[in-house]
């Protein structure tokens, strides 16, 4: 029997972890993209808050967008409840009433990578100790999962921790597609040599880059991108290998009849979207979509599971 507390914070702590990890991911990679790229070609560092969905609140805060205040606000800021260190103590706060639950090494490990973050958040936002930061961050969060998949029981507990970690992980998924990949889409007829390079960024930033050269062949082609991080169920990254795990871990959990009809609203929908993206606009809108069905899934979930006792 789990209580709806636990249920509750055991969900949220993976989303947060998640959360953490991919904006890390984020960051590092698109720092690396600005490093590749000549100046002026992608000088910006305003998509980072528009694949964030953290616009309005940066602009409430501050008067100009460059890359110290854009990385500040995503790795540091205590205020953005989305930024790498904020992230990284919801979840401490969370999982530190989920110890009787959670393998003693996986409680572990989450403390020593909050006492990380609040004691170096500095090195995380000066460039030249940025990836370094990021990359221990990225490390310490994979390490969790391993001594999560590596200890812990099958149950619902176990259950409730991966179905966080996917639903995080698909809407960041789709905030790149409907972001990043769209904008390049759109550029199309503005083709140039550097194409190549800014989608290996998109790549890089949700950790496909190598698993995407395995399954094609020959130059990166936009279109097949997209494809690949939409439908390709073999890379627990793209939507549609997150939608297999949701589906799996609530087949194991109760009240699957209440959760399960939204994850099959949301593979209709994905499976409705065409196979070759190359509208930019249309793939935008598109992942709005998907992210509409994510939150109602996600509504489905919180009642299934947290106003109650499994």
């Amino acid at each position: 029997m789990l209580l709806s507390r636990v249920a509750e914070n055991l969900y949220w702590g993976a989303r947060y972890l998640e959360r953490a990890e991919d904006t890390a991911r984020l960051v590092r990679s698109f720092t690396e993209l600005i490093l590749d790229l000549p100046r002026g070609v992608a000088s910006s560092w305003e998509p980072l808050l528009a694949v964030a969905g953290s616009r309005e609140q940066f602009d409430a805060g501050h008067l100009r967008a460059g890359e110290n205040e854009i990385v500040r606000f995503l790795v540091a800021d205590l205020a953005n409840r989305g930024s790498v260190v904020a992230s990284v103590a919801q979840a401490r706060e969370n999982l530190r009433t989920t110890r009787e639950v959670l393998p003693r090494e996986a409680w572990q490990a989450v403390n020593d990578l909050f006492l990380f973050t609040s004691r170096d958040t500095e090195s995380g936002v000066d460039r030249r100790s940025r990836a370094r930061f990021l990359g221990r961050v990225m490390s310490e969060c994979q390490r969790l999962d391993g001594v999560v998949a590596g200890m812990m029981r099958r149950d619902e507990a176990y259950e409730l921790w991966r179905l966080g970690q996917v639903m995080e992980r698909a809407d960041m998924t789709t905030r790149v597609l409907g972001v990043r990949a769209a904008s390049l889409l759109a550029a199309t007829g503005d083709r140039h040599e550097f194409d190549e390079v800014q989608w290996m960024g998109v790549l890089r930033s949700l950790t496909a880059l190598q698993m995407y050269q395995r399954s094609h062949r020959g130059p990166i082609d936009g279109a097949s991108v997209v494809s690949f991080l939409l439908y390709d169920a073999t890379f627990p990254r793209s939507v549609a290998g997150c939608v297999q795990q949701m589906r799996a871990s609530l087949q194991r959990l109760p009240h699957a009849d209440a959760t399960l009809p939204a994850v099959d609203e949301l593979d209709g929908l994905l499976s409705g979207l065409p196979a070759q993206a190359t509208d930019g606009r249309a793939l935008d809108l598109a992942m709005d979509q998907v992210q509409l069905a994510l939150d109602a899934l996600h509504g489905c979930v919180h009642d299934a599971f947290m106003r109650g006792v499994l």
